[in-house]
């Protein structure tokens, strides 16, 4: 027999804290559980040791029992070293995908089945509905909070297992319920980027794992603009870090970054937020999840994203022989980037999603010619 009807992550912020009191007031039997997925190397501010305090005067307050665990190891094994692996091959990695199913919605759902839950809950803001036996991933009300790209990856196993008691709130009223409540997290800045970066420096940071190889920037025809500090540390799409001022004969207009060339170790820069050379519009993807366990059809229409603030796009979506996916856009897209994940929706349900390998960008250096592709 179980001892807990669900298990928290309780990070230490606003949104579990409010996750855990809701399921206490609706009289379930809980406890709250402190992850702790990186160990402080001293250099950063990621702040884990603040982070469990509040964990622990949240679960005090409410009076439930508090466990903590370190799953450093799983994390480096499981996320990190496929983060350097893809910056290495001058991908463009998301470290939360890949935390989520494998640490927050695995290892801490064994965890937690391991003391006595019978499910785990968090505070993301998502929702999950079941339908005729399948557990459905749908977006959270409050559209402007929801963490659904990231989630994309969940199976069946995760999403039967899991609550998300604040996706059917706004943010506003997520605060406003904590202040009520006395909980020192209501006004709690929220967290951003990747916890074992914390505050410092992107670049230095990478540079410890990854040395600096110092390149040429190049214009897309191929003239010589300036010096980069190593291709790992730039994404399609970047504006900020290039250090190209005035540069003779060409307006006075911000550069971008339109390519990288790993094995030359170039880097390309094109002027105009929207130009010709980073849009595309078919991509070629592969380890695909879907939510149900399989794809919708051999070839279907939805919306998608290919990253995480970006509007839905209308898209259309064949399983390749192999397993990849090819998408096709009804509209051109910017910037998308390799490493990073394309997610698939239908209405409010996340239907799942894939790695992006290649697309038809000009300068892709592995640039799709063809459909088959």
């Amino acid at each position: 027999m179980s001892k807990f009807d669900a298990m928290v992550g309780m990070s230490g912020g606003v949104d579990s804290s409010v996750a855990a009191l809701r399921l206490k007031q609706a009289g379930h039997e809980i406890a709250g559980l402190f992850m702790q997925n990186w160990d402080d190397d001293g250099a950063g501010e990621c702040r884990a040791e603040d982070d469990r305090r509040d964990a622990v005067a949240i679960c005090g307050k409410l009076g439930i029992p508090f466990f903590s665990r370190n799953f450093a190891r799983q994390y480096w094994d499981s996320v990190f070293e496929h983060f350097l692996s893809e910056y290495r091959a001058g991908r463009t990695p998301n470290p939360d995908v890949l935390c989520n199913r494998e640490i927050k919605f695995r290892t801490f759902l064994d965890e937690a089945r391991a003391l006595g839950a019978e499910r785990i809950a968090t505070g993301h803001y998502a929702r999950v509905e079941e339908r005729n036996g399948r557990f459905r991933l749908l977006r959270a009300l409050d559209t402007g909070k929801d963490q659904t790209y990231f989630l994309h990856a969940l199976g069946q196993e995760a999403l039967s297992a899991t609550w998300f008691p604040i996706g059917d709130l706004p943010k506003a009223q997520v605060r406003d319920i904590a202040k009520e409540a006395g909980f020192a997290t209501h006004a709690k800045k929220d967290s951003t980027g990747i916890c074992f970066i914390g505050e410092r420096d992107f670049r230095q940071f990478l540079s410890t794992y990854l040395p600096a190889k110092p390149g040429i920037i190049r214009d897309p025809h191929g003239v010589a603009l300036g010096e980069h500090a190593g291709v790992f540390f730039y994404t399609l799409g970047q504006r900020e870090g290039l250090n190209l001022g005035g540069v003779r004969g060409r307006p006075q207009a911000p550069w971008f970054v339109v390519g990288k060339d790993v094995k030359e170790n170039i880097l390309y820069v094109d002027q105009g937020h929207d130009s010709e050379f980073m849009r595309s519009t078919k991509l070629r993807a592969s380890s695909a999840t879907f939510t149900a366990g399989q794809a919708p059809a051999e070839a279907f229409d939805c919306t998608a994203k290919t990253r995480y603030r970006q509007a839905d796009e209308a898209c259309h979506v064949r399983v390749l022989g192999n397993g990849d996916l090819h998408v096709e856009f009804d509209h051109p897209q910017r910037a998308v980037t390799p490493g990073q994940s394309v997610v698939f929706y239908d209405g409010e349900e996340c239907l799942g999603g894939a790695v992006i390998e290649a697309t038809n960008a000009p300068l892709d250096p592995n640039r799709m010619d063809s459909d088959t592709q």
